[in-house]
């Protein structure tokens, strides 16, 4: 009951600092928020539960009442898109939400959209929108490595931040943005490093784009690959992705994963190889028999930095093999599902790769 009341009175606030900037004459940006579960809409037993607890219990009307310090720097809504932890997120879930996203940006009363996600799968939503998103308004994926329910919960301050960043102009033209710890972030080079430390997501070898710093937006970089409106892919029309896998590289390696993701039909398979994208002799010939078979390969790394070299550690021209460049395993595949709905050229892929 305690709760109940402590809502109410938090979407008061709210709605009195909306009032008072309406009569103001101020104009704030109009920021959209999506939210799909995870942490930052989680629950534990006790305030000091930081582990153990249920995902997406907290809906997004409760999210934003939390936060009524949002009226100050945006008009606010919010919509429930999903209600689930990230490890449960699917191909068909990306695609919602890319239609969702897409069609809020089309209106001319929308500025930005803020997505509120779990933290295990939010890099691979954030590259996958940064692929598909067909507007250069500001789109920022936030999410928390602890509950809403915790003493020390994060996902408030991220929400903030997450807000006045996609209501930002600097923000404009700079692909979807992941904010989380007072860090920016592009889609395309962050990745989630460590299991519960919630300054997690890092950019290994090129770093943040920039901070949100006493309340303001702060830029020092840019991403220099094609995004968002400048994008080839269209996913409008498409109700289903191209399946692809990916194969962990490890000593001693044994090809039957390979040969099941190849029976089973997939159009493509990502090594997650070790070193620069290598493999052993064995696997070396499980994959140009996979090639064979019409399956692309992208070698990739379980390394986590680095960039992929061309015909360093396989013979890419002779095997007609793709490079991921500095792509993460888990961001290959989703460059490899989206180029697949154009091509089968591995050659054609392998430009894309360059490109995104």
């Amino acid at each position: 009951m305690v709760r109940i009341f402590r809502i109410v009175y938090l979407m008061v606030v709210f709605l009195l600092l909306f009032s008072v900037c309406s009569f103001a004459g101020v104009k704030l940006p109009h920021v959209v928020i999506l939210a799909t579960g995870g942490t930052i809409a989680g629950a534990g037993a006790s305030t000091t539960t930081t582990v153990d607890y249920t995902p997406a219990k907290v809906g997004v009307a409760a999210l934003i009442a939390a936060v009524p310090e949002l009226a100050r720097i945006a008009r606010v809504d919010g919509e429930q898109i999903l209600r689930i932890g990230s490890e449960n997120m699917t191909p068909k879930d990306w695609l919602t939400l890319a239609g969702r996203v897409n069609q809020l940006l089309a209106r001319a009363d929308v500025d930005g959209i803020v997505i509120t996600h779990g933290t295990d799968t939010l890099e691979e939503t954030a590259y996958f929108l940064n692929l598909t998103v067909k507007s250069g308004k500001p789109v920022v994926l936030t999410g928390a490595m602890r509950p809403a329910t915790a003493i020390s919960a994060d996902g408030p301050m991220n929400l903030y931040h997450a807000v006045l960043l996609a209501g930002a102009k600097a923000a404009a033209g700079k692909g979807v943005l992941v904010l989380l710890n007072d860090q920016i972030s592009a889609a395309r080079e962050v990745t989630k490093t460590n299991t519960t430390a919630p300054d997690t997501f890092k950019t290994p070898d090129l770093g943040f784009l920039g901070y949100v710093i006493a309340g303001e937006p702060q830029f020092y970089r840019i991403s220099t690959k094609r995004h968002t409106a400048d994008s080839e892919f269209d996913v409008t029309n498409l109700s289903a992705l191209p399946e692809v896998g990916i194969f962990y590289g490890y000593a001693g390696e044994n090809r039957s994963v390979l040969d099941a993701m190849v029976a089973k039909g997939v159009s493509g398979v990502v090594n997650a190889g070790t070193g620069d994208g290598s493999m052993s002799d064995g696997m070396k010939t499980a994959y140009r028999e996979a090639r064979g078979r019409g399956v692309i390969v992208v070698r990739s790394s379980r390394t986590g930095s680095g960039f992929i070299a061309r015909t360093a550690e396989a013979k890419d021209d002779e095997y007609d093999f793709v490079v991921a460049g500095n792509l993460n395993p888990q961001k290959a595949r989703i460059l490899l599902m989206l180029a697949l709905t154009k091509t089968k050229d591995a050659k054609e892929i392998q430009r894309m790769f360059m490109m995104y």
